[in-house]
C-alpha cells in the first residue's frame, strides 16, 4: 500500500496540534513569529517526506523555528508520529501544495529554504512543477529574506543539471555547487541526511547539492 493512501491519515492530521490546519493557513503570512511565540529565524523544508531531516534540524538548532511542508497526508503522518515520540516546540507542519507557498508566508519572512530529493517530474511538459524550476524560484524570491539562501540536494543528476541551468534566467546565483557532496569534508560538516540520502548514498549514488542566493 502506498504511503499516500493510508486510511485515516487526514483525520490524524486534522486533530494534530503540530499541524497548522488548512483553514488557518490564509492567516499565516506575516504571523509566523506569533505562531512560534518568538523572533527566531524561520527555516522551511518544502517536500519534507517523513520528516527525518527537519525533525533532526529542529532538535539540533532550538534557536531556529522550522516549518515542514508536505503535500501527501500519509507521508505527513509519519512526521507527526516522530513528533509524538519527541515533541519539539520549534517545529510546525503544513499539509499543502508547494505551488501555494506564497499564500502562507509573507514577503521576506523566511530565512532559509531546503529542498531535499524533490520529485523530478521527468517529463518536459511538467518542468514547471519541479521545485527548483524558475517558476518556483520566483515564488521563493518573494518569501525569502534578501540575504537568505536556498539549499537543494538530490541524487538525480538530470534534475540537478536542470536546476543549475534555471539559476541564471531566474536571477539567482550559486555559492556552492557539488556533484559529490559526501566526498567534500567541509560541506559534510553538520550535514543532516534525509531518508532518501541515506538510501541512495548507501547504494553508491553520488549526492548533488547547491546553495544559492540572489
Amino acid at each position: 500500500m502506498r504511503l499516500r493512501n493510508i486510511t485515516g491519515s487526514r483525520d490524524v492530521i486534522a486533530a494534530s496540534d503540530y499541524v497548522v490546519q488548512e483553514e488557518l493557513q490564509p492567516r499565516c503570512p506575516g504571523t509566523w513569529k506569533e505562531i512560534f511565540g518568538n523572533d527566531n529565524p524561520i527555516h522551511i523544508e518544502i517536500g519534507m517526506g517523513k520528516g527525518k531531516f527537519i525533525h533532526t534540524m529542529a532538535k539540533e538548532h532550538p534557536e531556529i523555528n522550522y516549518v515542514g511542508i508536505e503535500k501527501y497526508s500519509s507521508v505527513l503522518l509519519r512526521a507527526i508520529q516522530k513528533m509524538e515520540q519527541e515533541e519539539l516546540p520549534n517545529l510546525k507542519f503544513l499539509r499543502m501544495d508547494a505551488e501555494n507557498i506564497n499564500q502562507v508566508f509573507g514577503a521576506g519572512e523566511v530565512d532559509r529554504i531546503y529542498l531535499n530529493f524533490s520529485d523530478p517530474w521527468p517529463k518536459d511538459r511538467h518542468a514547471k512543477r519541479r521545485l527548483p524550476s524558475r517558476e518556483f524560484l520566483a515564488r521563493y524570491d518573494v518569501i525569502l529574506k534578501k540575504d537568505g539562501r536556498l539549499e537543494f540536494k538530490t541524487d538525480n543528476r538530470e534534475l540537478f543539471d536542470f536546476a543549475v541551468e534555471e539559476l541564471e534566467p531566474a536571477g539567482w546565483k550559486a555559492q556552492v555547487v557539488t556533484y559529490d557532496l559526501h566526498s567534500d569534508a567541509s560541506l559534510m560538516e553538520g550535514n543532516v541526511m534525509t531518508e532518501y540520502e541515506e538510501k541512495f548514498s548507501s547504494m553508491g549514488n553520488p549526492i548533488c547539492k547547491y546553495i544559492i542566493v540572489r
